[in-house]
């Protein structure tokens, strides 16, 4: 199966920063609504710098997400909360590793410290 994302980096005007903070913290329920994302990260990566990472299974999935609310909303809301256009990059996914579990692994290490501790 073939896998595919986006890789979209925002960059906020000045004051705006806490707006697209914001933006995309809204923006999670709507992607959580789409049967085709896989997977959707809302990233800051400095002050003002924004980014989203998603994934889909195929290019049909991409191409729902790319006419779907949140790029819609973001391009509704981009003259007022961007300092330039949105980039947006169409990406292959070559390696994936999930690590299904880890919070269970994580949850009874600490229990069994804090039984030893006690």
């Amino acid at each position: 199966m073939k896998h595919v994302g986006l890789l979209v980096r925002l960059e906020a005007k000045p004051g705006k920063e806490q707006a697209v903070r914001d933006f995309l913290t809204g923006a999670l329920p709507l992607a959580q609504q789409e049967p085709a994302t896989t997977t959707w990260y809302a990233l800051q990566l400095a002050p003002a710098t924004f980014g989203i990472f998603d994934t889909f299974p195929d290019e049909a999935g991409r191409q729902a997400h790319l006419n779907g609310p949140i790029a819609a909303a973001l391009m509704a809301q981009a003259a007022d909360l961007l300092a330039v256009e949105p980039v947006i990059e169409q990406v292959a996914i070559l390696g994936v590793i999930k690590q299904i579990g880890q919070n269970l692994r994580l949850g009874l290490t600490a229990t069994l410290f804090f039984c030893l501790a006690s």
